[in-house]
């Protein structure tokens, strides 16, 4: 008879072994979402926008994505790429992406996205200072 345990434990390493294949899988597709999207970044935008960490725009009007996405988070931008961004600049043609482009678009958009940074740590109310007592005259 065979022990009920090492079958457990065997069917639980099985389980592991396909989250881990799941993950990475996860992982490829959102590393091909994220090319996509700076491949078509680099297509439609590049030309005047820096589309990269560390490049210059070649339009003295056209912001560097890496600053865009600090004033507009990327989610945010999907309904302007949908519908068609209208820019401050005249020269600046208009763009209407499809719904997979946008979700690329997005996604390479969020890697030039800077870091949250984290909340500052506050110590609980009865760990809190004690309020400075008033000078006596």
């Amino acid at each position: 008879m065979k022990n009920p345990l090492n079958i457990s434990a065997a069917l639980l390493g099985i389980g592991a072994v396909a989250l881990v294949a799941v993950a990475a899988k996860a992982d490829d597709s959102e590393k091909e979402t994220i090319a996509r999207g700076h491949a078509i970044i680099k297509a439609n935008c590049a030309r005047c926008h820096a589309i990269g960490m560390d490049d210059s725009s070649h339009h003295e009007e056209a912001p560097p994505f890496r600053v865009v996405v600090t004033r507009y988070p990327p989610e945010d931008l999907a309904e302007a790429l949908a519908e068609g961004i209208v820019s401050g600049h005249p020269d600046m043609p208009e763009f209407v992406f499809q719904p997979a482009e946008i979700e690329a678009i997005l996604a390479y958009l969020g890697t030039l996205a800077p870091a949250p940074e984290a909340e500052p740590e506050t110590a609980p109310e009865d760990e809190a200072a004690p309020e400075p007592t008033p000078k006596e005259k």
